[in-house]
């Protein structure tokens, strides 16, 4: 079944699927003294209206057919409030901070590769064509064994000013990025450490080539569905891709 992407918006935002919609993990300032009263669908839907005002877009959600399977947010990490308290931080100042990229697939809601690689060509897409240097991610080990100096930091300290209201399932295993998962997707281990490395991913030349071919299936899409019917063995999004393919030759 083919995975396809499209852009969060605050027109969108209620379709995030599962935890998303009112997982406020990065969103909210643990500081800020307002706790348990806040409401997590709110805080999200006006951290979503800043940063698209101040930055841009924002996010990816994965869709297969009509049901809603996966989504990646990400952002300038000055405007993830979380982002300051991993002791492996500070993000680099040219690299975006890809806080969340998740999908489930099966009656089990199991992780799906092919869903989370459709997702992180979709955001390194976007990212290219706006001109960012590099992508990096807080990742995730759960404790097992401790480091030298890890021992000072307690991973629940980042859940404690989670709101209530978020619910009990806000937690680092949920809302973070497993740091096996960045390893794979070629993520560079930058800062190590045993519970919260921070990785990077540089968006070089070499990438250039996929977004433009994104960029030109996308406004192929659009005109090449409205002009043409499916047939025996192909779709209009079959048709456009080869289309947009031929044309970057």
């Amino acid at each position: 079944m083919e995975v396809d992407t499209t852009p969060l918006t605050l027109a969108t935002i209620g379709d995030l699927p599962g935890h998303g919609r009112s997982c406020v993990f990065w969103e909210v300032d643990p500081d800020s003294g307002d706790g348990p009263h806040l409401d997590a669908a709110f805080e999200k839907e006006a951290w979503l209206s800043m940063v698209m005002l101040d930055w841009g877009p924002c996010g990816r959600i994965a869709w297969e057919e009509d049901a809603a399977v996966g989504y990646a947010l990400y952002a300038p990490p000055a405007l993830l409030p979380y982002a300051h308290r991993f002791p492996t931080g500070p993000a680099s100042t040219d690299a975006i901070l890809l806080t969340q990229l998740t999908s489930r697939a099966g009656p089990a809601g199991e992780m799906d590769p092919g869903r989370d690689a459709v997702l992180l060509d979709a955001v390194v897409g976007d990212l290219i064509r706006r001109g960012v240097r590099a992508v990096e991610a807080f990742g995730y080990r759960a404790p097992a064994t401790l480091g030298p100096g890890d021992q000072a930091f307690d991973p629940f300290d980042l859940v404690r000013g989670i709101p209530e209201s978020a619910g009990p399932d806000c937690t680092c295993s949920r809302c973070m990025i497993p740091a096996v998962s960045l390893a794979a997707w070629g993520f560079e281990e930058v800062a190590p450490h045993s519970l919260f490395p921070r990785f990077r991913l540089e968006l070089g030349r070499d990438l250039g080539w996929k977004a433009e071919v994104e960029a030109a299936l996308e406004s192929l899409l659009v005109t090449d569905q409205a002009v043409s019917t499916p047939r025996a063995g192909g779709s209009p999004l079959v048709t456009a891709r080869a289309s947009a393919e031929s044309r970057m030759r």
